[in-house]
């Protein structure tokens, strides 16, 4: 992965709010991301693809449910910008009600995702 792929990857908000989820969880799946963002399923499903394909994040099938994370052999300098950016966006209202939202979700979280 280039540089230039790696941040045009991060470029779009709701493919930064997604990784940062993603940072702070490790593993997710699609319909808590779409909760948590309030967002429709295939705009987070698109976004995910998008950094499916630029290498930043792998996916795992569970049924029909898709869970996503970040990919692990990602490169030693993207791997701190993205812890970098989890810890300074931590306070950022967006980004603080998106792991708010998430928080319910997760600690209600059934065996399945229901949608």
């Amino acid at each position: 992965m280039t540089p230039e792929t790696f941040f045009r990857a991060l470029s779009d908000g709701t493919r930064l709010r997604c990784l940062m989820l993603l940072q702070r969880e490790g593993e997710l799946c699609v319909c808590e991301l779409t909760q948590a963002l309030d967002l429709s399923q295939p705009k987070i499903s698109r976004h995910l693809a998008a950094l499916r394909e630029a290498g930043v994040v792998l996916d795992r099938r569970a049924g029909q449910w898709v869970h996503y994370r970040i990919h692990p052999e990602l490169p030693g300098w993207a791997q701190k910008v993205l812890a970098d950016t989890a810890a300074g966006l931590a306070q950022d209202p967006v980004y603080a009600q998106d792991a708010a939202h998430l928080h319910v979700r997760v600690e209600h979280r059934e065996p399945v995702c229901p949608e």
